[in-house]
């Protein structure tokens, strides 16, 4: 007879009643099922419907509801609307129609009750016919989810009364032969039904389970019958153990978690096996599932924490495309880099992964707002830039026309510069449509190269006297270089100015000439001059000093001082204009036909302007130091 004494000593002895503890552990790591499910559901695993129709998913979504099957549209009937409303949200964009406010409730809300009012929008037959069918879709959901917890009630009450028949059978003192084939058939009904309420699962299995484990133990059946059920068992567990510890190298660390929980479900349904290997093959299979627990949990703490550095990072992204979407511009080139600098951060989005379920579509909400936000400014912006384009072309089309009317002029030195001058001021007018720019370009570039073409045919002509001028200024050089100095100072001056004048009188020679030739003259007139030439700059500078001195002394003040000091400042200022104009007008002309006469002439100016230069910076040091 079954006593109150005996049930405890069961439990005390019983290792297998102690599986209700792995149940409680498996059920505290099942919190992270709802993690899970965003992983997947932002996974690979789901088809894109984005490129996909309205009409295309709309269809999609009721074939499905007509198959019926409850698992298939629960999985995929929040991806087939979040689709559907993105598509919607394109087209209504392309077409127009697109209201921010109001298309942003539409889409995100999924309670608000929608008037059945006919209305003029062209998709709004397309979007209610949508919203019927996820309506159909949420009640057949329902009516289903209310079967099914129907049935778990049917299946409790069923397995309910097992137990009673259990304990019915345990009270019999019939003959094992007939109480054991009565036992079998009620484990097989047992095992033959399926879900409970899960508020009543665990009291239950383990209520089932006490009553097995007694009529093991206390029925009054051969041990050569109980031995055998017992090494049955005790096989299936070592094998249920081995598919658990194979689970340990599974690098889906999910699915390994899965599929120890269809292998507990297992072990619970196996009978016991005999007292001397209960605690140990227990101890064994509750061993592998704390570590693949532990495993599964570290996946979703490691998980969460992924999520709040992408969160974090996306975060961050946003800032950026808002500060970019802030900015304003006003030329073209600068569209074009903050296009690019937008572009880079679209491309560093999709490098990152997702965010928690309830922040990820936030996230992605304010991304792709300030990003909308940009590129409908630079819409707007290249919308009105064709009119700007416009004005520009007629600028330039004028320039041409100035630079035609000068293309034939023979007045070399006036028309060079009058060129520059259009040159310099068609590099200040901004773009023009693409179609027209070449056409206009080669328009103005035509009337300059046919003008420079002219000059340097008129200037070579007179490649002849270059080559005179050089041997002029090599016979000059030899006479310096053979002059004897004088004993009086003053002679010696007058030499040297004549033999300056008389080379400034010489001409131009060759250009690949021109810096030799220059050299061997500074050489040989510092041979016999140098302390002449010195003293002549000296004495210049000197004249300025007494200027500067006399000005000091006048009584007037610092007035005078500073108006000669801000004179030579607007004098340097407009020297170092005039050497960059200068440079950059060399570059403009760099690949003109026979350009290097012209060439020549810049650097010959650009030269002789930073020797004034130099000496106009001189004479302001002089001034400031006054100041001091």
């Amino acid at each position: 007879m079954i006593t109150e004494k005996n049930t405890t000593a069961l439990n005390d002895q019983n290792p297998d009643s102690n599986i209700g503890d792995a149940a409680q552990e498996m059920l505290a790591v099942a919190e992270n099922e709802e993690v899970l499910e965003n992983t997947e559901i932002q996974g690979s695993h789901f088809p894109d419907y984005s490129n996909k129709s309205l009409k295309e998913i709309t269809q999609i979504f009721e074939e499905m509801i007509e198959r019926g099957d409850q698992q298939e549209l629960y999985k995929y009937a929040d991806s087939l609307k979040a689709a559907f409303y993105k598509v919607l949200k394109k087209e209504k964009i392309a077409s127009g129609l697109f209201h921010q406010e109001g298309e942003t409730v539409a889409a995100q809300n999924e309670d608000e009750e929608q008037s059945d009012t006919v209305s003029n929008n062209p998709f709004a037959e397309i979007e209610r016919g949508f919203k019927d069918l996820y309506a159909k879709y949420k009640s057949a959901r329902a009516v289903y989810l209310q079967e099914q917890e129907k049935i778990k009630e049917e299946n409790l009450a069923k397995k309910l009364e097992i137990i009673e028949e259990l304990k019915t059978l345990l009270d019999k003192q019939e003959d094992v032969n007939h109480t054991f084939p009565a036992f079998r058939e009620l484990q097989n009904r047992w095992k033959s039904i399926s879900m409970v309420p899960q508020n009543r699962a665990k009291d239950l299995w383990e209520t089932y389970q006490h009553c097995v484990e007694k009529f093991y133990d206390y029925i009054k059946i051969n041990n050569e019958f109980r031995d055998l059920d017992f090494k049955k068992n005790l096989e299936a567990k070592i094998a249920l153990c081995e598919k658990a510890e194979a689970l340990e190298n599974e690098s889906n660390v999910v699915t390994a978690f899965r599929e120890l929980q269809k292998l507990h479900e297992e072990w619970k349904e196996l009978g016991p096996v005999d007292k001397e290997h209960r605690e140990q093959i227990w101890e064994r299979f509750k061993a592998i599932t704390s570590v693949i627990n532990k495993k599964h949990q570290h996946f979703f703490e490691r998980l969460k924490e992924d999520q709040k550095n992408n969160l974090e990072q996306k975060n961050a992204l946003c800032e950026q495309a808002e500060e970019l979407a802030a900015k304003e511009v006003v030329e073209s080139n600068q569209w074009n880099a903050l296009s690019k600098q937008m572009d880079e951060l679209q491309t560093k989005w999709k490098s990152i992964g997702f965010a928690a379920k309830k922040e990820n579509q936030k996230v992605y909400d304010r991304f792709r707002a300030a990003c909308d936000k940009f590129y409908n400014a630079k819409r707007e912006y290249y919308a009105n830039f064709k009119n700007v384009m416009q004005e520009n072309l007629k600028k330039k089309e004028e320039l041409c026309e100035q630079a035609e009317a000068l293309m034939h002029s023979e007045d070399w030195k006036k028309t060079t510069d009058q060129l520059i001058g259009l040159q310099k001021t068609w590099k200040e007018i901004g773009p023009v449509a693409r179609k027209q720019s070449d056409i206009v370009w080669k328009r103005f570039r035509a009337a300059c190269d046919f003008f420079f073409e002219n000059k340097a045919k008129h200037f070579g002509k007179e490649d002849e006297k270059f080559e005179e001028n050089l041997s002029a200024k090599k016979v000059l050089i030899e006479e310096i270089s053979g002059y004897r100095l004088s004993e009086s100072k003053e002679e010696n001056i007058e030499a040297m100015r004549a033999f300056q004048s008389r080379w400034n009188e010489i001409g131009f020679v060759p250009f690949k000439e021109k810096d030799k030739i220059q050299e061997e003259y500074n050489k040989a007139m510092d041979a016999h001059f140098a302390d002449i030439r010195s003293l002549e700059s000296e004495k210049n500078f000197n004249k300025f000093r007494k200027k500067v001195s006399d000005i000091k002394s006048s009584g007037k003040g610092d007035r005078p001082l500073k108006m000669e000091r801000d004179r030579l400042i607007q004098k340097f200022r407009k020297m170092e204009s005039d050497i960059a104009t200068l440079e950059n007008n060399m570059g403009f002309f760099a690949k003109s036909k026979n350009a290097d006469i012209f060439i020549a002439e810049i650097q010959k100016k650009i030269e002789i302007a930073r020797q004034e230069m130099a000496q106009v910076e001189e004479k302001i040091k002089l001034i400031e130091k006054e100041f001091e």
